[in-house]
């Protein structure tokens, strides 16, 4: 019984943590967005199902409660993925308009890759993973927003 309680409580958590950041997938949408709320987008290139680094990046920074909570009244969250594995593979049009991002602001084919733009979708900088603390990336971020921008 108590085994059930806690699984079942792990599902709801995981859950919440899944839906609690706000990823757009669209460029259009996140620039709209990003006008109306004046903030800045963060474009997140990665292989979710292939590339170390990205799921890393995801479980130290993206998913943490510090990065969630500063992001969502600071960022707007734009992820392209690019899965290998036939079980995420992504519908015909978002893997267009993942390869469409990639063409304009990843030519050399880095993952992760992490572009911060304007809401114009002008390139404010550049970085990808690092080991530090989600606080110590959001300083990252907010440098490249500070210093391009």
């Amino acid at each position: 019984m108590n085994k059930t309680i806690l699984l079942l409580t792990l599902f709801a958590s995981t859950l919440f943590n899944l839906s609690a950041q706000e990823w757009l997938t669209d460029i259009n949408e996140a620039k709209k967005l990003a006008a109306e709320r004046s903030e800045n987008i963060v474009l997140v290139f990665q292989g979710s199902d292939w590339c170390a680094p990205c799921m890393k990046l995801e479980q130290e920074i993206w998913s943490t409660e510090v990065f969630k909570k500063y992001a969502k009244g600071h960022y707007i969250m734009l992820k392209a993925d690019f899965p290998r594995k036939k079980a995420h593979k992504l519908s015909d049009e978002q893997q267009e308009k993942n390869n469409q991002l990639a063409e304009k602001y990843n030519l050399q084919g880095y993952f992760p890759f992490v572009v911060v733009l304007n809401k114009d979708g002008k390139v404010l900088g550049t970085t990808g993973y690092k080991n530090v603390s989600p606080s110590e990336y959001i300083e990252i971020l907010n440098a490249l927003s500070k210093t391009h921008g």
